[in-house]
This record gives structure tokens, C-alpha cells and sequence, in this order.
């Protein structure tokens, strides 16, 4: 083999490995993704409670930290501002297990007691959503799902 052509060769392999290194470095930085998201809520009937559970996949590739979960009635002051990681901090904490390499099967579940239905506004309801990798990288939905309230 002529030097010319295995010169050409070795920095072939060079700009490939670099851009692989390149790839997989900015593979690892990327922000969790969310998938399969799903809210079910079930009115209080009598005296018996009812309940709100929210459900989602969240995938990153460190590892999924946290998840945090804030349900907002469509009609309200929330939905005229857009809704920042720093409003979700007092959000409550969904519940995550493995269910594969890199995504955890995330729930939130609550009771919601007939006087509470009572004072919540009827009508479109969301959930936000602020997802947090173990590396720091955050991704956060307003409108993950919804439900309504009747």
C-alpha cells in the first residue's frame, strides 16, 4: 500500500472515531424524553373518595432522577403564563421504576375527596410535567396530558 493512500486511511479513522466521540458525547448531554404519557381521573361517588393518576415513560440516558407532577385547571392564571422548572419545585413527586435500559415507568397517584371536587373548577385540566436526569438535564411538558373534571 502506497503512504499517500495509507495516510489517507489513518485520517479517515481519525475524523470517524473523533465523530463518534463526538456522537456519543452529545447522545449523553441530551435532555429526558417523555412518551406515553396518560392521566385517568376518577370523581369521588358518595362518600367514597376518587383518585388521579398520571402515568409516563421517561427516557435519559443517565439515569431518570426525578419526576414531578402538577395538575392545573386549563381556565386559570397558570394558563396565561408559561409554567418554568423553578414553578414546578413544589410540585409533588411521581413514584419511578426500571422498565428497561434507559426509562423508568413513572405514577403519580392521589385521592381526591368529595369536598375537595367540590371547590376544584369543573372543566379541561392538565399535567405538567418536569423531568430530571441523573446528569442534570431537565425537560419539562405544561401539557403532558389531560383530564376533565365534571
Amino acid at each position: 500500500m502506497s503512504r499517500r493512500i495509507a495516510v489517507s486511511v489513518a485520517a479517515g479513522v481519525v475524523v470517524l472515531g473523533g465523530a463518534g466521540a463526538y456522537a456519543l458525547a452529545y447522545a449523553g448531554d441530551q435532555p429526558p424524553a417523555l412518551a406515553h404519557s396518560t392521566a385517568r381521573y376518577s370523581a369521588p361517588a358518595g362518600d367514597s373518595d376518587g383518585s388521579l393518576t398520571f402515568t409516563t415513560e421517561v427516557s435519559a440516558s443517565s439515569g431518570v432522577k426525578s419526576v414531578k407532577v402538577l395538575a392545573w385547571p386549563a381556565h386559570s392564571s397558570l394558563a396565561d403564563k408559561k409554567l418554568t422548572a423553578k414553578d414546578m419545585t413544589a410540585a409533588e413527586t411521581a413514584t419511578c421504576r426500571p422498565s428497561g435500559k434507559d426509562t423508568a415507568r413513572c405514577t403519580y397517584t392521589t385521592t381526591v375527596t368529595p369536598t375537595e371536587a367540590a371547590k376544584s373548577p369543573h372543566g379541561a385540566w392538565h399535567v405538567a410535567v418536569l423531568a430530571e436526569a441523573k446528569n442534570g438535564t431537565t425537560t419539562l411538558d405544561d401539557k403532558a396530558a389531560d383530564f376533565t373534571v365534571r
